[in-house]
């Protein structure tokens, strides 16, 4: 891998970027045990490695390990994960549990298989985050990622809702970090392909083609091409929101607004000469 200034500068962005993302929303304290998952992934690769560079130069102490899901996936190269994870001496642990089975024998083939797979991942590694002691873990969800979620949510599900950059886990006992909220998938690729990380694609749903957020991913990128403002601006307002001028009436009281306030009577009408208007 070549240090070029080109790549150096990605890095440092990448890196700086991380690093805000954790400060703005408290993402990661002293003392805590981080659990960054490891997919085979670009963006999981990514953010190991720059997690990994930002434990070495931040203030404060927390500990870091790696862990990838072998969900039993037919043909899946888990040994590629394992034999990248000790030739850079990470800390890690590969863990089993036959998601792929269950996700195969509920969902036929060709129906979209992400929604169930992807929960029934979290919900192998949040146990065995509880059970090994780690209270924060860390995904790779990027700042595309999150527009998708928010334009699917608004385009097909009826709401404004995204991915947030930190959540607790159902039970309470995990923190759920998305330290790349910043970072842009085309940057990630760029990064991960300078870096030589050994790829590996997931294809428990990988054969499916999913329209709506693929649509939405052309649609980003088209906008990043024409009009790279906007894409940004929405990113932004994600973070600006103002309820009052939106229509959730769970979110802000309109039925109390001006309920203190009652009509003049006719007499204080007739003194401000308004009454007849």
């Amino acid at each position: 891998m070549g240090q070029s200034t080109t790549f150096l500068r990605l890095e440092n962005r990448l890196r700086r970027q991380v690093g805000q993302a954790i400060a703005d929303y408290a993402m990661i304290r002293a003392g805590d045990r981080v659990l960054v998952a490891v997919s085979g992934g670009k963006d999981s690769y990514t953010l190991l490695t720059l997690l990994r560079q930002l434990q070495r130069r931040a203030p404060l102490d927390f500990v870091l390990r790696a862990v990838h899901l072998d969900q039993r996936q037919p043909g899946f190269p888990t040994d590629i994960i394992r034999r990248y994870l000790e030739e850079e001496s990470i800390p890690h642990d590969i863990i089993a549990q036959d998601t792929y089975g269950v996700v195969a024998r509920v969902i036929p083939e060709g129906r979209n298989r992400c929604g169930l797979c992807s929960r029934l991942r979290r919900g192998a590694l949040y146990r065995w985050a509880r059970e090994e002691g780690y209270n924060v873990l860390a995904l790779g969800h990027h700042q595309d990622d999150i527009l998708e979620t928010f334009l699917l949510n608004l385009f097909h599900g009826g709401r404004l809702a995204a991915m947030p950059p930190k959540l607790l886990s159902d039970d309470g006992q995990t923190l759920v970090i998305r330290p790349l909220a910043y970072c842009t998938e085309s940057e990630i690729a760029r990064y991960a392909r300078a870096r030589r990380f050994p790829i590996v694609p997931c294809k428990v749903c990988g054969s499916q083609d999913r329209l709506e957020r693929q649509a939405l991913k052309q649609l980003l990128a088209s906008w990043r091409r024409e009009h790279p403002e906007r894409v940004a601006s929405i990113g932004t307002a994600l973070g600006r929101i103002v309820p009052s001028h939106l229509l959730d009436r769970n979110l802000w009281d309109f039925a109390g607004l001006g309920a203190s306030l009652s009509a003049p009577t006719s007499a204080e009408l007739a003194e401000t000469g308004t009454g007849n208007r």
